[in-house]
């Protein structure tokens, strides 16, 4: 099956679970042939379909609740309970039982296509050395949430130069068209009981973000209040791309559960709603952008971060920990380059093919 073929069966799947809005879908499948890079992000289910195949080595592995859609434009900040800025994965709508290779395979991958279109510049074997070491290190030591306060002063400095301006942020807030159409109970339900208080009064709009969950309804409502703006967001969840290929497959959105067991410190305003994830909406809730990174040990650092935040949420699994450990021991050491390496290939021929059947 090529990548035509798996993306309208994927996509015909999914419409059987969740409403699927038309035009985002179609700018989706835009994006998917604007970059490699953005390919990546937008086709998991195509990575889920063909991983077991070609990496099989790597593919026998000990399993854990991972996050599975890990890329390097997966990671965010957040306030946690005390007003902390926090640092780490911000997205887990492919949460499901993987071997623990998948994770590592998959954010190694995608730091091979980012330096290919200068996101990152480094050498491909730093670049996968560094999220490996990360990745170990959090695993013998038992993993450890990134608070950017007292610590972590380098990456601090990176985030912070990249929080969006709040007045830019609230315009753009401002610019999303007012939903006039049909939206589920369960959507204004889910924003509502985030709201501050009972009856705040908000004007509703859809939002248009990210690729992989691109297609799916996203909803978001903006407030005045007291004194201030607020924002907050419903995405759609629905089953992760595994169960689209093992039908029979009994598994659940694991969104929450992986939430509830990772080494972190949680976001208080992200939570599920029956099939929605909410959460709150600000300048300070922002990605760091790689293509603002100059070449050197900023990156690699950073990199280094990644591996040990995908050791932080693989603690979640602590069962698994000795054993992943000892699997870890008996690969040799350019296992996780040659695994990214073929990836790379496989999805820069899916890419091709997707871009010539436009």
């Amino acid at each position: 099956m090529n990548i035509v073929k798996a993306t309208k069966k994927y996509e015909s799947w999914l419409a059987l679970h969740t409403p699927i809005v038309a035009p985002d879908l179609a700018m989706k499948h835009r994006e998917m042939a604007k970059s490699l890079f953005s390919f990546l992000r937008a086709t998991f289910y195509r990575w889920a379909q063909v991983w077991p195949e070609v990496c099989p080595e790597a593919h026998k592995a000990p399993s854990v609740l991972g996050v599975g859609d890990l890329h390097v434009e997966n990671f965010g900040t957040w306030r946690d309970s005390d007003g902390r800025l926090v640092w780490g994965i911000n997205d887990f709508d492919e949460a499901e039982h993987y071997p623990h290779t998948l994770d590592l395979v998959r954010l190694a991958t995608s730091a091979l296509l980012a330096a290919r279109e200068d996101r990152l510049v480094m050498r491909p074997k730093d670049a996968v050395g560094a999220i490996l070491d990360g990745y170990q290190d959090s695993l013998q030591e038992g993993g450890r949430p990134f608070v950017l306060a007292e610590g972590h002063a380098w990456l601090r400095q990176i985030a912070e130069s990249r929080l969006r301006d709040p007045v830019q942020f609230w315009r753009k807030m401002d610019e999303l068209p007012t939903e006039k159409g049909r939206v589920p109970k369960s959507a204004r339900q889910a924003l509502e009981q985030l709201l501050p208080e009972f009856g705040v009064k908000y004007r509703l709009t859809r939002r248009q973000a990210g690729l992989g969950s691109l297609g799916r309804m996203r909803f978001v409502a903006i407030a005045d209040w007291r004194g201030g703006r607020l924002a907050r967001e419903a995405k759609a969840l629905t089953l992760p791309a595994t169960c689209w290929l093992d039908p029979e497959r009994e598994t659940e959105i694991l969104y929450p559960v992986v939430l509830s067991r990772v080494v972190r410190c949680p976001d208080p305003y992200m939570r599920p709603f029956g099939n929605w994830i909410v959460r709150r909406l600000s300048p300070h809730c922002s990605r760091i952008e790689l293509t603002t990174l100059g070449p050197g040990r900023a990156e690699l650092r950073l990199l280094r971060a990644m591996g040990w935040e995908t050791g932080n949420i693989h603690l979640g699994s602590e069962r698994q920990r000795k054993k992943i450990l000892e699997d870890l021991g008996r690969r040799k050491g350019n296992w996780l380059i040659r695994a990214a390496e073929t990836m790379a290939r496989v999805v820069e021929k899916d890419w091709r093919m997707w871009k010539e059947s436009l």
